[in-house]
């Protein structure tokens, strides 16, 4: 009797173990985006998951020789070191609206720089409380991880966060796409990003202006980091040269709709 006890217990906790295993059983996928110049890129077969669960990198309802001509704007944002309060500057001097991928840091640190991004008609979207890479953590995990953001983001400015998610580092796989999905978030990607992101090895503003124009297309989403120096440096110009080559600006509401 006391085997089977003892038998019972082993296939009780194994089946606890399999039920609390990682959604992340499957390999992780790093999202890339092969550049087309000023055309619209095409993933690959294996990115193309994205879009059975609401994952969007590019405005599809436009294409290359559509007469309408849109950007999207996209920032992530873990911390503020001075620069993204330029960004934000810029952006209201402009007249122009983007979406905000925060961790937690900046929400707590710098919560009067965060209520002004929605007060000013930016989205304030999820990036993760941590920016843990998601494939590596349970189910429970990471619905944890990102509503514990959504409560900090909601006590901290007395608003709700937009139902909008970016991976961490662009690393997924189908079972979180998925789980993102079942929690009712639109999972945004993008087309175009450059290496922006280290405070210490910024690309020089000509080199940066001359990447980004040059492969800019129409329906793009594009990731930059708002504490970039370089970009914040660049986006006055940037901006204006959108405008000239006939672009407008469109809200993630836009692009899901």
């Amino acid at each position: 009797m006391k085997n089977k006890i003892i038998a019972f217990l082993i296939l009780m906790l194994v089946i606890i173990n399999i039920f609390c295993f990682s959604v992340s059983a499957a390999e992780g996928i790093n999202w890339y985006v092969k550049r087309s110049g000023n055309k619209q890129p095409v993933i690959s077969e294996e990115q193309k998951i994205i879009e059975k669960y609401n994952g969007y990198y590019i405005d599809k309802k436009v294409s290359d020789d559509s007469t309408k001509k849109i950007i999207y704007l996209t920032f992530d944002a873990g911390y503020e070191n001075g620069n993204v309060e330029r960004i934000l500057n810029v952006l209201k001097e402009k007249n122009v609206t983007a979406a905000f991928f925060l961790l937690d840091h900046i929400i707590l640190k710098n919560t009067e720089l965060v209520c002004r991004m929605a007060n000013e008609g930016h989205l304030v979207c999820n990036h993760t409380k941590n920016h843990k890479d998601l494939t590596t953590l349970t189910r429970n995990e990471i619905v944890k991880n990102l509503t514990d953001l959504e409560k900090i983001y909601e006590q901290k400015t007395g608003k709700c966060m937009e139902k909008y998610f970016r991976f961490p580092e662009g690393r997924y796989n189908e079972e979180c796409l998925a789980l993102m999905n079942e929690l009712g978030y639109k999972t945004i990607f993008w087309s175009f990003g450059y290496a922006d992101w280290d405070d210490t090895k910024q690309p020089p503003c000509d080199k940066a202006m001359e990447k980004i124009l040059s492969n800019t297309h129409n329906g793009e989403v594009i990731l930059l980091h708002p504490t970039s120096k370089t970009n914040a440096d660049i986006l006055p110009a940037l901006i204006d040269e959108w405008r000239k080559m006939g672009y407008t600006f469109g809200s993630l509401h836009e692009l899901v709709g």
